[in-house]
């Protein structure tokens, strides 16, 4: 008889946008709960002819989007690289895209290979709420005061323990992260904020946006956030700002690694 011949296992990365309005966030549910993850998982099974399962850079929550996710696999597959992106997504609904899928070695992780993540959070600030982009970004009725924003956003930078951000179900380990990038801008009725660090916690993103938007509006001065990240306490911070407005954009894995960084968010919001 005729040896078989082993076929190797290759590891592949991908990108993956998603809107994620539609979304109860992206990991797998039970009882078959709308999810990324799980639209993502069925299709690439369905390309590679086997059960496929998927590593990610950072799961995120109900409601918010994705430009530029981070996924690995493994398949024995043979597929070159356009055949598993066109083939993914023929088999997705439109909210959600794979945008490039590249082989890696195999000692690449989406998650534990990663250096950074970074998000943008987006703010509509007029008295009425839009009707066109009310699951694309957060809305705030109250005019917003961006330079005390901005002033306000500096005490985030460097190395913290964000308990005062963290929510309740948070599972990590530790609430020290190192906070290396805040930029917040503004041009007309709209205002962003991109933060990357090492890694987030649990609705950190939001709760920093609740609170910023508190001294944007008058509500609290510019030392609230560092008095706040003093204190350590969660109650004494903003309330969670809705997911609506809150992108991941980009995340960093070293250079051997030949990974793109992010993916440019063009739109309104620079």
């Amino acid at each position: 008889m005729r040896p078989e011949i082993a076929v190797k296992c290759m590891r592949y990365a991908a990108c993956v946008e998603y809107d994620g309005a539609n979304f109860s966030g992206w990991q797998t549910q039970k009882h078959n709960v709308r999810t990324v993850q799980q639209q993502v998982e069925k299709a690439l099974s369905k390309v590679a002819n086997h059960d496929v399962e998927i590593i990610t850079a950072g799961r995120t929550d109900t409601g918010v989007h994705a430009t530029h996710q981070i996924i690995h696999f493994d398949s024995d597959a043979e597929r070159d690289t356009f055949a598993w992106c066109r083939g993914v997504n023929r088999f997705m609904d439109k909210d959600v895209r794979v945008l490039w899928v590249r082989p890696v070695s195999s000692d690449f992780h989406a998650r534990f290979s990663a250096l950074s993540r970074s998000y943008r959070f987006i703010i509509y600030n007029n008295p009425i709420q839009s009707a066109i982009f009310r699951t694309a970004t957060s809305h705030e009725y109250r005019p917003l005061d961006t330079k005390k924003m901005v002033e306000a956003g500096k005490s985030l930078l460097g190395q913290h323990d964000f308990t005062s951000f963290r929510a309740a179900g948070c599972q990590a380990h530790s609430p020290v992260r190192t906070v290396t990038e805040f930029q917040l801008d503004s041009t007309g009725d709209w205002v962003w904020f991109d933060i990357k660090a090492n890694a987030f916690l649990q609705h950190m993103v939001r709760n920093v946006a609740g609170s910023l938007i508190e001294v944007g509006c008058g509500k609290r001065d510019i030392g609230w956030i560092q008095e706040i990240l003093q204190q350590k306490d969660r109650t004494l911070a903003g309330i969670t700002a809705p997911p609506h407005g809150l992108y991941l954009t980009g995340v960093e894995y070293p250079k051997e690694f030949q990974i793109p960084t992010n993916t440019k968010l063009i739109s309104f919001w620079g």
